[in-house]
């Protein structure tokens, strides 16, 4: 079984974070495929022993130098991209959470470029990945209601 990314044998889980602090949330530019140079949320491919949340955090201080708690698991986003010959060339299943800031002012990485905490009007202007909107408005809603 192959490890790629590209072409991958199965489904590969990952796990990002929604985290708020005063009302904003942390979006950063992805450096890498899939979705070069677009704002998303945080996050990276689970490793083996690892929860879901434990992945979502690590994966969050790795990328920006950022500390959240788990407040809430929000929902579940598949990213299925096809080559030129319909081939299954990525397929990620992304455990979405909400989360808490606790430290960190964000710091760009190897993986996430500029990094932004963005309030719905930054959202609309940014180019971001697909879906990202709309699981941005049910994390502030889980994130009011934690």
């Amino acid at each position: 079984m192959s490890d790629s990314r590209d072409y991958p044998a199965r489904p590969i889980l990952a796990a990002s974070a929604a985290v708020f602090r005063d009302g904003r949330v942390l979006v950063g530019a992805r450096r890498k495929p899939p979705y070069s140079d677009v704002f998303s949320l945080p996050g990276g491919v689970v490793e083996p022993g690892e929860t879901l949340e434990q992945a979502a955090l690590r994966e969050l201080m790795e990328e920006t130098g950022v500390v959240a708690e788990i407040v809430a698991f929000n929902r579940h986003v598949e990213i299925i991209q096809n080559d030129d010959d319909l081939k299954v060339k990525r397929h990620f299943v992304i455990a979405s959470f909400v989360a808490r800031w606790v430290s960190g002012e964000g710091e760009p990485s190897d993986e996430l470029g500029p990094l932004l905490w963005a309030d719905e009007a930054d959202l609309a202007s940014l180019k971001t990945t697909p879906g990202l909107p709309g699981l941005l408005k049910r994390a502030r809603e889980l994130a009011a209601s934690a």
